[in-house]
């Protein structure tokens, strides 16, 4: 009898469900800072007094809980079991294999003859790869980007002593605070710049974090004579899409309106002072004809020498280029036409925006959906700059 028993017993356990906890991600191809989206599910039998559960820190990654934890009953083959959900957002800062966990979920349960006594269900590690970013420089990852210009008054036409306030909002969907770029500098030789401290503020969603970012600057000319402040770009890869984007702090004019006045005051002057004019004109060609007739050769050389230096200063990231491309390392390949189509656009040649398109599609598709890369259609398109 004592035999049957503990055989019935042991059956029993055999058939019962053990207790489980695991890591769970969406089958998707990251790249560096855009945000993995996890879900820790534990499925329990036994009656649960006390929980806590401390999600691991990692120089690898950066997380945040995306929503409250959430417990229900589910029927699982034919039993009702308590499940535990967990949601939380990973940002993995480098590229490679991405380990997450062990975590271990530490609960007080309910014995026999109602006694306490403690349990541990340990989720195992899943380890996953993390794609390099696309550009250089800090990573940004999103599913949205936008940027607000406010100016407090016309900038180009601004009254005499006038001072212009101009704050530029950030909006990020789907990043951390931390990850959007630093407050960009504006400064320039003709400009009183004062630069307010900067706001970064986060709305954490089930979605993911919704960040947003304020700078704002008093700017005043120093003198009458206008200027031109120039455009920020901000490259961004959008985790929709999966490519590179550019937003834009636009450029804008800045200087008093009084400077056009009086330049324009200048067509009305009496007849004697236009006259006096035209002599201190007249003479001041000739005498910049004779300099420059004196100095022709030199300047000549000098022209010729930027014209040769602007074109050996393209050619070694082309040449690079093509020799990533032969190794047939696609990541080496995106990151050499980033610095290649860059310098491009710091020498004032002409750059679309679409030369990586292709290239991207392939490393940055999601699963399944990428095209076949074709090596000459990828590296025409990087070069032909239509």
């Amino acid at each position: 009898m004592v035999i049957r028993l503990a055989l019935l017993l042991c059956l029993l356990a055999g058939g019962a469900r053990a207790e489980s906890l695991r890591l769970l991600v969406p089958q998707m191809q990251p790249v560096v800072s855009e945000m993995i989206p996890l879900t820790l599910r534990g499925e329990y039998t036994r009656q649960i007094a006390l929980e806590t559960l401390t999600f691991p820190n990692s120089e690898d990654y950066d997380w945040m809980q995306l929503s409250r934890d959430q417990w229900r009953n589910e029927e699982i083959e034919g039993r009702t079991v308590r499940v535990f959900e967990r949601r939380i957002g990973i940002f993995p800062r480098h590229a490679g294999a991405l380990t997450i966990g062990p975590v271990t979920h530490h609960l007080t349960v309910v014995g026999s003859n109602n006694l306490r006594e403690p349990l541990e269900v340990t989720a195992p590690p899943i380890t996953l790869p993390v794609a390099p970013f696309p550009a250089e420089g800090s990573p940004l990852s999103a599913r949205s980007l936008a940027i607000e210009d406010e100016l407090s008054a016309a900038p180009g036409a601004l009254r005499d002593g006038e001072t212009l306030v101009r704050r530029v909002t950030l909006r990020a969907d789907g990043t951390l605070p931390h990850l959007l770029p630093p407050r960009p500098a504006l400064r320039e030789p003709w400009l009183i710049t004062f630069a307010a401290p900067e706001r970064r503020e986060m709305q954490p969603t089930a979605d993911g974090p919704l960040t947003t970012v304020i700078w704002e600057w008093h700017l005043r000319p120093k003198t009458g004579e206008p200027g031109v402040l120039p455009a920020v770009a901000i490259a961004w890869f959008d985790t929709n899409s999966r490519q590179m984007r550019t937003a834009e702090v636009p450029a804008i004019p800045f200087g008093y309106a009084s400077f056009g006045d009086n330049r324009a005051g200048a067509e009305h002057l009496p007849a004697g002072q236009v006259g006096a004019a035209l002599l201190a004109l007249a003479a001041g060609l000739a005498a910049g004809v004779a300099v420059a007739l004196a100095g022709v050769s030199r300047r000549r050389r000098a022209e010729v020498r930027r014209l040769l230096l602007r074109l050996s200063l393209i050619v070694p990231p082309r040449r690079a280029l093509l020799r990533v491309a032969a190794t047939g390392d696609l990541f080496a390949l995106r990151r050499a036409a980033e610095r290649y189509l860059r310098r491009r656009h710091d020498l004032g040649l002409p750059v679309t925006g679409r030369e990586t398109a292709h290239l991207d599609a392939v490393l940055y598709a999601r699963p399944g959906s990428a095209p076949p890369f074709e090596a000459g259609t990828g590296v025409g398109a990087i070069l032909t700059h239509k």
